[in-house]
């Protein structure tokens, strides 16, 4: 059978509700391997939720819906405050990427206290910047970035990131709104364990299974590199 958009792969899917320092609640869902534990894991931080960004956006969704099938990984989505999916709506209200902090934090903390192995952070746009800007956590392994826009997140932010010394690697599409791969490659230039990945034809929203497919092969290259390629039919 070949793996299409909308293939769902057996998994434990579970309903998860993260609290933050502040005090709010947020919704989300732990994907795991059907019948084994999971190699690694994927803490997934969303696009900007005022432009319908949320932790079902669709190459996250298919993330949860393949990866811990084929690659044996853990995948945590969740809402950051004041965003809605079919899942719930999170307590509190968008704060632009700064109380979003603690967002990061609870579902750094969640990993941890429930032992999920070899935390990777992965951020699309907005969650790019959330993850440059508060997932220097010594729990993470390295962070994996789709589509970054360097707005919110500074050169003062990269330069952090340097010193904390984990991987970064940042998938820049040909044709993004904000970020084409020849500036990020000068943008990322101040952290010497970035690597920039530029990907041709690709758009900012990553739309098309072909690039779905290119984002989690290189997430699985990059984090369980003896799973990469992913099987396109099983």
């Amino acid at each position: 059978m070949e793996i299409r958009a909308a293939t769902v792969l057996p998994a434990r899917r579970e309903p998860i509700e993260l609290h933050t320092g502040d005090g709010l609640t947020l919704v989300g869902e732990l994907a795991l391997p059907e019948e084994r534990p999971p190699v690694a894991t994927l803490v997934t931080l969303h696009p900007l939720p005022t432009h319908g960004g949320f932790m079902d956006s669709h190459v996250y969704k298919k993330a949860a819906n393949r990866l811990p099938a084929l690659a044996d990984l853990a995948v945590l989505r969740f809402n950051t405050r004041g965003t809605s999916s079919d899942r719930g709506t999170s307590q509190g209200a968008f704060d632009g990427g700064e109380g979003e902090r603690f967002d990061v934090a609870a579902a750094l903390e969640y990993a941890e206290f429930h032992d999920l192995p070899r935390v990777w952070v992965v951020g699309w746009s907005f969650g790019s910047e959330l993850a440059l800007k508060w997932a220097h956590d010594p729990l993470v392994e390295g962070a994996i970035l789709l589509s970054p826009p360097l707005h919110r997140a500074t050169d003062a932010d990269l330069d952090a990131w340097a010193r904390f010394g984990r991987p970064l690697i940042a998938l820049v599409p040909e044709f993004d709104d904000y970020l084409r791969p020849e500036e990020a490659e000068r943008r990322f230039a101040r952290v010497p364990q970035a690597e920039v990945v530029g990907v041709e034809g690709a758009k900012h929203l990553w739309v098309g299974e072909p690039y779905v497919r290119i984002v989690l092969d290189e997430i699985v290259r990059r984090v369980v590199p003896d799973r990469y390629p992913l099987p396109t039919e099983i």
